[in-house]
């Protein structure tokens, strides 16, 4: 987004599904989740792998929901989890995300050739085409990235997942160097050079981020401003294509195999549609009336469905929390004073909210980095070096407020809580408020809700006190949720500055590449910082993921990272 997947995931809309993380939020579990009534189905069963040896209806439809709509499926401006989810099924790039989440060649032949330096990868591109038939070529990804970093775009990702990344990115971005100076060549139709500008120990799960798509230069301009504004006006290279999108409203679209596709034989469905259902109630009514085969539940529903043999229960790596903004329209606020945003962070019970408010097994967060998503070399999950930090504690909540205030000569303090006007975002900043004011004397919360849109801009321009956001990774690594808050980040927007924090980031980019240990005990105590030491951002919740699915629908798969699922192995078997 340019802000993020944060932006993508931090509307939380993500707690509801698709649409998000995204960086936003809808989120449909994988069918290696065991359903309760059923246990885990066999690999054997799940897996097409290109033979389709399973048993399977003649009519492969999937009927499904979204939360947001889709205004745009431009790869290099894409900024929300919900557009990365669709792309992610209509496009793909040198890499893709399988089953077991493993980053394996898609567009890429094989594994790239690494130089001794670890500097330079050379990818050998397989023989594939675009929806309309022409080659992909290696130009492609010359374009699609050089146009992600030029400025003039002003693509939200492309600077971020860029710099510091790929050779010259950074200068590019701010108006130094030319895009075509970019790290990246195409020597020849099939092969891609790309250099790095320093060894990136994550670089090829980054290969199947939605940012490093390729895209058809004749194509793109041709189009010109309507590029990527409805289905006819983009080209397709995945499992999928998409139709019936006018991107008027976004409201609704439906995928068709694509037969186009390199991998087409492994592709079982025909038809995805797709429909933008915001309302839980009738999300569940679609749902129980078998006019769509897969629906959130969070809340009410989640209490009410959550013994059903239908129910699937799945963890989620996005994290939420409170962005404190230090500085607004140029001047301090009171949220520049640690006291204060140290009680604020210690006044919310955090096991009521999980429980009371979402129910759908979202967990507690007093930490960034979540739970059971980064490990080391030894298995060992990069939680269990920092532990819990910011524990709700009203005593020393209060205490600290009151030093707080004094400190800044206040009796009393009004602060703006930001948030999108989804149903179940709303509920949620409904109950923070209570608890908020009820725990600190003095305080009031004046809760401000607005569209998606809206609130990225607000963001971005820091026209906010508190800001209830949320972040999903999009890489395999710790660092996905660090850098976010260097104190040159365009995902900052909440003028948080330490020299400490930002030199424990760049040694873990930089120098210690080589020294995984070091390297992860200095991210370590760079989240300790952002958190124990200078309470930057006030974590809330680890989301979790209840859904109802038909038993009939098979191997959707959930990932951790980057887009949220795939429909690549989805088949139909037993509707009939």
């Amino acid at each position: 987004m340019k802000i993020t997947k944060v932006f993508m995931l931090m509307v939380l809309v993500l707690l509801a599904i698709v649409v998000l993380s995204g960086c936003s939020e809808q989120d449909i579990v994988t069918e290696t989740d065991a359903a309760r009534s059923g246990g885990e189905e066999t690999k054997e069963e799940e897996s097409g792998g290109g033979k389709n040896h399973f048993e399977k209806d003649d009519e492969q439809i999937l009927n499904i929901m979204e939360m947001g709509a889709l205004t745009l499926l431009d790869s290099v401006l894409a900024q929300d989890v919900g557009t990365f989810n669709v792309l992610n099924n209509v496009n793909e790039g040198l890499f893709r995300l399988d089953e077991d989440n493993q980053a394996i060649p898609a567009l890429a032949v094989e594994e790239p050739e690494i130089s001794e330096d670890g500097l330079t990868y050379t990818f050998t591109l397989r023989d594939a085409n675009w929806s309309d038939g022409t080659p992909i070529t290696s130009a492609d990804f010359v374009y699609s990235w050089q146009r992600a970093i030029d400025p003039a775009t002003e693509s939200p990702y492309g600077p971020y997942m860029m710099t510091g990344t790929i050779a010259n990115a950074e200068a590019i971005a701010a108006g130094e160097m030319e895009p075509t100076e970019l790290g990246v060549e195409a020597p020849d139709d099939s092969t891609l050079i790309v250099t790095l500008e320093r060894q990136i120990p994550y670089f090829i799960s980054l290969m199947s981020f939605g940012t490093f798509y390729p895209q058809n230069e004749a194509f793109v301009t041709a189009a010109e401003d309507a590029y990527a504004t409805n289905a006819d006006q983009v080209l397709y290279n995945g499992p999928f294509k998409l139709t019936n999108w006018d991107g008027s409203d976004g409201s609704s679209w439906t995928m068709e195999k694509n037969e186009e596709y390199w991998d087409a034989e492994t592709v079982v469905l025909e038809t995805i549609n797709v429909d933008v259902v915001t309302d839980p109630q009738t999300a569940v009514d679609l749902y129980t009336s078998g006019e769509k085969d897969i629906t959130f539940l969070a809340g009410e529903f989640a209490n009410q469905y959550s013994d059903d043999p239908e129910v699937m229960e799945g963890q989620s790596p996005n994290v939420f929390y409170f962005k404190f903004n230090q500085l607004r329209e140029d001047e301090r606020t009171a949220l520049a004073n640690e006291d204060i945003r140290r009680a604020l962070a210690q006044a919310y019970d955090k096991e009521d909210i999980v429980e009371k408010v979402l129910a759908d097994g979202s967990m507690p967060a007093n930490y960034l980095v979540p739970s059971e998503f980064a490990f080391n070399e030894n298995d060992e999950d990069f939680r269990s070096i920092n532990g819990d930090m910011l524990e709700f504690n009203t005593e020393a909540a209060a205490e600290l407020w009151s030093q707080g205030l004094e400190e800044e000569g206040l009796d009393e303090l009004t602060l703006e809580l930001l948030g999108e006007d989804h149903n179940v975002a709303i509920e949620l900043n409904e109950e923070l408020k209570v608890q908020l004011e009820e725990n600190l004397e003095g305080l009031t919360i004046d809760l401000k809700t607005v569209p998606f849109e809206e609130l990225l801009a607000l963001e971005e321009a820091q026209d906010y006190d508190l800001l209830h956001t949320g972040w999903g990774p999009d890489y395999l690594d710790p660092m996905t949720f660090l850098d976010l808050f260097v104190t040159d980040s365009p995902l900052n927007s909440m003028s948080y500055s330490n020299e400490g924090f930002d030199a424990l980031i760049e040694s873990a980019k930089g120098e210690l590449a080589r020294d995984p240990v070091a390297r992860w005990e200095a991210m370590a105590e760079a989240e300790r910082i952002l958190l124990e030491e200078d309470v930057a951002i006030a974590p809330i919740f680890q989301m979790g993921t209840m859904s109802l699915k038909k038993p009939y629908v098979k191997n959707i798969v959930k990932h951790p990272f980057g887009s949220d699922y795939s429909f690549k192995w989805t088949y139909i078997s037993g509707k009939e």
